[in-house]
């Protein structure tokens, strides 16, 4: 709280030199005549709750009832956005290890500090592995679809979108098909679910279908050319690749599929991307990367040109102090592998010119070790939202 006050003088004393908005209303100033901060005028205090950070913005709103006013504006977050204030936070779906109970946390890189979110509006039991994430990041919304009951084996149309500004969650249109098991991926701000299982579970499914968060509305697109079920899945661009993914000791060679969202068309994966993607993968800006599955665990990098993987230099993924199964995000040039207990490695991504070498990619790995309350919790996913 001191640090807080000390920080709302500073703005006092800068004041002056701020922009000041536009006139409000006679209405207006009588609806919110109870000061944000008092001895500061509003225009200051709105900027100290603007540099707030996720979630103390939630939290504080039960200071007063103005301050939960102005938290609550729809506007406040694009301020945020505006101001470049939002900052990128790794938000992580895992589940207990022997109760199979859900549960998301957010996760701040920058000081290692976790925050647990409320429970989804969800009915259980259900199957953690089952569902698919997405994300909009400099939205922070966050999107967790369709599903399966342990109990029934019955795949679900369910949507629960979540909103970091407001720190909730809420039930949207569901998906005109039961999925489960299913790959989700975000693409100019709509969001794409594609094959998986449907109502009869051991049955996959090929239809493809995208919705609209402004719209809250899902349509039909393109049908992929074959079902697939439990695969890995990437966006890079406008495109969304599918693939079923090797499985250790790589017995058989996987089908992968490219939806191009501009041209709503579905082609084959090539040859060198399907085969080369032995393990999950995270994107980086316009690269896609993979962290394979096997041996020491090394990460690699696809080369569009030539239709092939090379391996990244630097320093080993430390895989022996970590335990699968892993969830991996990228953002602002670091990648972020959430491992069984919720430890995470942090991966910095650069590039590197030897002697007599072209420029390389390399990577360097750092671990943050979780609280021990975690210890038990297994990870499924992991998104980045900004906040």
């Amino acid at each position: 709280m001191i640090r807080f006050v000390t920080f709302c003088d500073e703005f006092a004393e800068a004041g002056s030199k701020m922009m000041i908005k536009e006139e409000k209303k006679p209405e207006e100033k009588t609806q919110n005549s109870e000061p944000l901060i008092p001895g500061l005028p509003d225009e200051i205090a709105e900027h100290c709750l603007l540099h707030l950070p996720y979630p103390n913005q939630v939290l504080v709103r039960s200071v007063s009832s103005s301050w939960n006013r102005a938290i609550t504006d729809p506007s406040f977050f694009l301020s945020k956005k505006t101001l470049f204030l939002s900052l990128p936070y790794i938000f992580v779906f895992a589940f207990h290890r022997s109760t199979a109970k859900l549960q998301w946390q957010a996760l701040d890189p920058r000081s290692g500090r976790w925050f647990v979110l409320p429970p989804m509006p969800i009915m259980n039991p259900v199957c953690p592995a089952s569902f698919a994430c997405a994300s909009v990041p400099r939205q922070g919304s966050l999107f967790v679809l369709g599903g399966m009951r342990s109990d029934t084996e019955a795949s679900q149309p369910t949507l629960v979108t979540y909103r970091a500004g407001t720190n909730r969650w809420s039930v949207a249109c569901p998906m005109q098909y039961p999925r489960s098991f299913f790959a989700a991926g975000s693409i100019g701000g709509k969001i794409f679910a594609a094959g998986g299982s449907g109502t009869v579970v051991s049955e996959t499914v090929s239809t493809v279908e995208c919705y609209d968060p402004a719209k809250d509305t899902w349509m039909t697109v393109a049908k992929m050319r074959n079902g697939l079920s439990r695969y890995d899945a990437a966006v890079v661009g406008e495109k969304m690749y599918v693939t079923e993914g090797w499985t250790w000791p790589f017995s058989y060679s996987p089908r992968g599929g490219v939806y191009n969202a501009e041209k709503d068309t579905w082609e084959e994966m090539s040859v060198g991307m399907r085969e080369g993607w032995t393990g999950i993968s995270v994107v980086l800006g316009d690269r896609l990367f993979v962290i394979t599955e096997h041996g020491s665990c090394r990460m690699k990098v696809y080369d569009h040109e030539m239709d092939t993987w090379h391996y990244l230099g630097g320093g080993e993924f430390p895989c022996e102090t970590l335990k699968k199964p892993f969830a991996v995000c990228g953002v602002e040039g670091k990648i972020y592998v959430v491992s069984s207990g919720l430890d995470v490695c942090v991966g910095r991504v650069f590039e590197r010119r030897e002697e007599k070498e072209e420029e390389k990619l390399w990577v360097e790995w750092e671990v943050m070790r979780a609280p021990m309350v975690f210890n038990d919790f297994v990870p499924s996913t992991s998104q980045v939202l900004y906040a």
